[in-house]
């Protein structure tokens, strides 16, 4: 809730009564193991099943319809055949029942009849100020209230108990699983929902409730696709704002924007990478599977993000201890030695430690566990460490001898409240659920354990980092032809990018005197609107060196077009002077029909879809936002100075692609815009070949 202010989605997670409506006598069919779930699992509130033909269903009394009903429920559950939900919809509606659960399938998922029963549901909805979740949806959960609202047999065998994390996901399947991989870890629920075919509530949409919702620390979210990125980005926003983790998956690497193949951009330019950049831009973690996904909830749940990279590693096996070390380092988190200072007190403390971090205290401990406290604290006040990583081995299940190892663990989390704690133990059930208690979580597999650190580090930086791109006004729209190299140039010159000074010319005694006016060496291209990637048909001449070079290499040009492509119209050659050194980038902006304009940045030439080390980033750009954009390439690298290189202008790239991407996000009539390459020099850069495509009309 904001204020006094309920969440409009607040009676789909928590109502106080609930219709069932195709309420049945048999558990076996959706409507009777729905009703049973809310009859057997705790849910006090009142329940009203709706069956137009018995008086009562299991022990409960029946009603017709929700006509028929003493009061106006919070919300409505529903499980009739596809056909029936439209006039029942209606009844709630007279009722004035706004919140319903449409769980029956056989609408958009079963082809072009079912769609256009959801299309006429969805309208219903928003004629009457409805909200619904499905159709095809497995419902929802509260299970701090008791409320399941949903016929997942799940609960037949596991009942996910009351948590801090909230789920929200498109796909039934995956939210059971979801529940269930949390039951069999012993981590609790706060509220859950599965979206189905989103005619009306999505996963942004519950994502932006679980922000509000004061039962929920941890956010676990699943996307198949989405139909609206602002509202997505808005929820995600909202969840970084309130500080609440937000572990994201994406299934489906789908490619986009097929009608943008003419440009390298477009073929990049894949749904799975833009929505991967999203994402991050909006605080949120993506996992790579539903077991990363519950380590990090399950860690974050218990404990506060780490302030910082750092890990501190304290170890009864050096072997393990060094693993644990690698995948740290593997996963970009850093793991400083101890100062002399501080070692010199661990080895007072402990003789035959080992390292600096990891520090093996052996397992050759006897009565002296009292030392892991010692050693931890002189570890706290030596580094500054975000994290410490603990690994016991198998003390966890020795409860008699294990008071020392918890006081340390508890000692540690008080003089540090901002710390991460971690242990790394098979453990009882006793000692893990003591500790979880203490804010530390428990561990059996190390590597695991350093993912999910990495995970609550990563959500660390991004929730600090999360920023919105900054609406842009409309500008006057412009045109440019597709595949005209020259026109996109004058384009860019006119917002600020640097372009060669160049000359079209349509016979070749006017190439001879382009390349005499821009001095020799020079570059000849193709020039024509139909053939937009030049060098696949030999379309570009390089180091000419004069005059007789040109006019050969303007005869040459038009015959290889004209064979290759006998359809096309050419409209001659462009004549620039040859340009040497520096480190050829891409710089390309997509506009994405759900989240709008993208920016893309990463090597060029011949190398960007043979490597695909390409990055994105939502237009327009901050300098700031064009920067990090820039590292997040490894490619980048090499504009620092490469083996005795020198350095490369980075801010004249920066400002290159700041001037592209405001310029497309206030130009909705440009499809994408590609430079390839954008020569990176000492000192500035210039765009040596350059396409734009308008969308379709």
């Amino acid at each position: 809730m904001t204020g006094t202010t309920m969440h409009q989605l607040e009676k789909m997670f928590r109502p106080a009564s609930v219709a069932v409506i195709g309420a049945s006598n048999d558990p076996d069919k959706l409507g009777g193991r729905t009703l049973l779930h809310l009859r057997e699992l705790g849910y006090r509130g009142r329940i009203y099943p709706i069956n137009v033909t018995a008086k009562q269903v299991q022990g409960l009394p029946a009603w017709p319809s929700v006509r028929d009903l003493p009061e106006v429920p919070d919300s409505a559950l529903m499980l009739l055949p596809a056909p029936l939900v439209e006039p029942a919809l209606e009844e709630c509606a007279a009722k004035g029942i706004l919140h319903v659960q449409v769980l029956s399938s056989g609408f958009a998922e079963e082809g072009a009849e079912g769609a256009a029963m959801q299309d006429r549901v969805a309208a219903l909805a928003r004629r009457h100020g409805m909200r619904i979740t499905g159709p095809n949806a497995l419902g929802s959960i509260s299970p701090p209230d008791g409320f399941f609202g949903t016929f997942s047999s799940l609960l037949a065998t596991a009942q996910p108990g009351p948590g801090v994390i909230g789920v929200a996901t498109q796909s039934g399947a995956y939210g059971s699983h979801i529940y269930a991989a949390a039951h069999l870890r012993g981590i609790g629920i706060s509220r859950a929902i599965a979206t189905g075919n989103e005619a009306d509530i999505d996963v942004a949409a519950a994502i932006d409730y679980l922000a509000e919702d004061a039962g929920t620390r941890v956010i676990c979210a699943s996307l198949e696709g989405c139909k609206d990125g602002a509202a997505l980005r808005r929820a995600l926003l909202k969840a970084a704002a309130a500080r609440k983790p937000v572990i994201i998956m994406k299934v489906g690497t789908t490619e986009v924007g097929a009608a943008a193949a003419a440009t390298h951009t477009g073929s990049l330019a894949g749904e799975d990478r833009i929505f991967s950049a999203v994402f991050r831009e909006c605080g949120a973690y993506r996992a790579q599977s539903i077991e990363e996904m519950i380590d990090i909830a399950y860690l974050c749940a218990i404990a506060p993000l780490p302030p910082n990279d750092a890990v501190g590693v304290l170890t009864v096996s050096g072997g393990i201890g060094v693993l644990m070390a690698d995948a740290c380092i593997e996963a970009g988190l850093s793991v400083p030695p101890m100062p002399d200072a501080a070692m010199a007190r661990i080895r007072e403390i402990q003789p035959v430690a080992g390292g600096r971090n990891p520090i093996d205290t052996t397992a050759q401990l006897n009565g002296r566990m009292h030392v892991f406290e010692a050693i931890s604290q002189e570890m706290l006040r030596g580094a500054e460490l975000g994290c410490f990583l603990f690994y016991l081995a198998h003390l966890g299940r020795n409860v008699p001898r294990f008071p020392p190892l918890e006081q340390t663990l508890a000692a540690l989390r008080q003089a540090a409240p901002d710390r991460l704690v971690v242990a790394v133990m098979t453990s009882v059930e006793e000692i893990r659920t003591r500790l979880e208690a203490l804010g530390v979580p428990v561990f059996e597999d190390p590597t695991r354990a350093v993912k999910a650190v990495t995970g609550a580090a990563r959500l660390r930086a991004l929730q600090a980092a999360a920023t919105a791109p900054k609406d842009v006004a409309a500008a006057a729209p412009r045109h440019v032809a597709a595949g005209n190299e020259a026109a996109a140039k004058a384009l860019l010159a006119e917002i600020g990018v640097k372009v060669l000074p160049e000359h079209v010319c349509a016979e070749a005694g006017q190439a001879v005197l382009a390349a005499d006016a821009v001095g020799y060496p020079v570059v000849m291209k193709i020039l024509s609107d139909d053939i937009p990637h030049k060098t696949e048909i030999g379309g570009v001449l390089l180091n000419l060196p004069d005059a007789d070079a040109v006019r050969q290499g303007f005869t040459t040009l038009m015959q290889r077009a004209g064979a290759a492509r006998p359809d096309a119209k050419l409209d001659g050659v462009l004549v620039a002077p040859m340009v040497r050194g520096g480190v050829e980038t891409i710089i390309g902006v997509q506009r994405d029909p759900i989240f709008g304009p993208m920016v893309m940045f990463g090597l060029g030439g011949v190398s960007v879809e043979l490597f695909r080390d390409v990055a994105f980033a939502s237009a327009p750009l901050t300098p700031e936002r064009a920067a990090a954009l820039v590292e997040s390439v490894q490619g980048a690298r090499l504009l620092a100075g490469w083996r005795g290189a020198p350095a490369l202008d980075k801010a004249a790239l920066v400002q290159a692609l700041c001037a592209v991407a405001a310029f497309a996000a206030a130009q909705p009539g440009i499809e994408s815009i590609e430079i390839n390459p954008f020569l990176v020099q000492a000192q500035g850069g210039v765009a040596l070949d350059a396409l734009v495509a308008m969308r379709a009309p």
